[in-house]
Formats: C-alpha cells, structure tokens, sequence
C-alpha cells in the first residue's frame, strides 16, 4: 500500500475523540498574514473541510503583523480547547532567531498540529531585465545597480535571496513587502527582481508578466517545470521552502490533537483541495502531529543559521 493511503486509513480508523463543539461557538484559525497569502490560501481550502468534519462553523481571522507574531501572541493566550488555531509559514521557526523578542518559544507556547502544503521560493524579473537564468542575472547585478522585492524581512525569500548574495559577493538592494504583494513589485517595475513563495508568483509567470529565473527547491516544481533550480544553475545545498502548518495552544489533549491532525490530514488530501494546491504550486504529504514536531526541530535549527550567517534583523 502507498504510504499516504497507509497512513489515510490508519488516521480513518482512529475511535472518534469526544470533542463536543458547541454550535453557539465558533473556531477560529487565525492566520499569522494578509489575505491572499499563500497561509491564507491553506486556511482557507481547511476551513469548510475542517467545518464539515466536525459539525460547527469555522471562521478564518487574518491578524497580520511583526512576521506572524502578533497572531501567535494572541493564539498562545487562548485556551487550549480547540477554539482557536494558528495558521502559520516557515516564519514560524525563523521569528525567534530574528527578532530580539518574538514573543513565544517555538517548543514550548504550542502545540504543533500538522505540517501543511510547502511550496519552493521562486526569482522572478521583469520582463524588461535581459538576464534568462541566474547566472546572467548574477552578471547583471556586478554591472548595474539592481533591487528585489521579498515577502518580508526574515522570510525564507528574503534568507534565500541573501544566501545568493553571499555565494557570489553581489549587492542587490533588497525591498520588503508584505507576501501576496512581492511579487507585483516585479510586474510593475518597482524593483526589477522578487523572491516570492510560488502562489502569488504563478499567475504572473504564465501570464508572461515576470520571467522565473529559479527556483529554491532541491528539485524542480511540478507546477513550472521548465523552471531550473538554483542548485542546477552553479550553486548546491539550497533547498529552502516556504511551508504551512498549524497549532494549537500548549497544554491540548493529545488526543484533541491528533484528532484535529486527523480532520485536517482528510480536508487536505481531499481531491479538489489536492487540484487547487497542484495550481497554486504548493504540494503535501499526510503527516502526524509526531512528525511535524521533528521537523519543526529541524527546521528551527537550520533558520537559524541562516540569519545569523546572513545578519538579518527584524528589529
């Protein structure tokens, strides 16, 4: 048996969990950014899912914001009940390393739930710039002054971007914007470069808006694959990723928890919601909330090296 059917039928045999949400009570996943970033675009292909499984109403609240970190503050004060979720990106494990305060411990203020859909972080340029990979752009950037746009200070796109810099001793002026904005910084000329997760991106590329360059991936993304990626363009070690995932204030049940693995590992392997992630270029395996959280180790570890190696601050 393949192991995601494995693991779909282990997670369809769990007993159910007694779990009564009353129907006075809404759940709320509040998502660490603006609408139309590629979190939101997950919460809200979980949301009705998740709403149907368990019989209750679920309710998306955007509370950008300071990388994610003014929703995690808000989300590691409520109770640990099931009311209140957190929807959140790889800045997740970035944030602590970042910032002088993030305000929560990644290992210790949450639950973690579920590792949800990731996607590569892709370059892009402006149709107008002449360089057609990256080490014509590395060129370009020793000649003229060049800028990017990012998805935010500390972001995998910003780090990603960085890590280039250093590799080849070029200075292009990096421009923050808030993610699902990045990318049209590129399209209007704002900046001639954006390092964006692939979501916002996608559109524009195949649309012939922005021309993608690369992207950060150990392979090549099935959504544009004619797009090489940087390690097949001079360079090794990049595999960074923009992911997904949700948590749960510290203290929840454990069997609140898989519970809730369970009907979000359903809502994402569910045929329609598997169409739209394959459009948007982001992809997913079932997990447990057990392999999440040694991944999240992992991740937390490797982030911070590179923004110490990189210098990046947020504040």
């Amino acid at each position: 048996m393949h192991p995601l059917a494995f693991l779909l039928a282990a997670l369809v045999a769990l007993p159910a969990v007694a779990q009564d949400w009353p129907k006075s009570r809404a759940v709320h996943l509040v998502v660490g950014f603006a609408p139309a970033s590629t979190t939101d675009l997950v919460a809200r292909l979980v949301a009705p899912k998740l709403a149907e499984a368990i019989g209750q109403s679920v309710l998306v609240e955007n509370k950008p914001g300071a990388g994610g970190n003014l929703a995690a503050q808000q989300v590691k004060r409520a109770a640990p009940d099931g009311y209140t979720l957190y929807v959140t990106s790889v800045a997740y494990a970035v944030n602590p390393s970042l910032y002088a305060n993030a305000g929560y411990d990644p290992f210790t203020d949450f639950a973690p739930i579920i590792l949800g859909p990731s996607t590569p972080n892709i370059i892009t340029v402006n149709p107008a710039v002449p360089a057609k990979n990256l080490q014509e752009l590395v060129a370009l950037a020793k000649k003229e002054k060049l800028s990017y746009a990012s998805s935010g200070v500390g972001t995998t796109t910003h780090l990603s971007m960085e890590r280039i810099k250093m590799a080849t001793g070029i200075d292009i002026t990096h421009v923050p914007y808030q993610p699902a904005q990045a990318v049209g910084a590129a399209v209007a000329g704002h900046t001639q470069i954006s390092s964006t997760s692939m979501p916002p991106a996608v559109p524009h590329v195949r649309a012939g808006r922005v021309r993608a360059i690369a992207v950060t991936s150990a392979q090549r993304s099935p959504a544009l694959p004619d797009v090489p990626t940087v390690n097949e363009q001079g360079f090794s070690g990049f595999d960074d990723l923009t992911w997904t995932a949700f948590f749960a204030p510290a203290g929840m049940s454990s069997e609140l928890v898989n519970r809730l693995n369970s009907e979000i590992n359903r809502a994402l392997s569910a045929a329609d919601v598997q169409e739209k992630l394959a459009q948007l270029g982001l992809e997913w395996k079932a997990n447990t909330a057990g392999e999440f959280t040694a991944f999240l180790r992992q991740e937390v570890t490797k982030w911070s090296k590179a923004v110490r190696e990189s210098g990046a601050r947020a504040d």
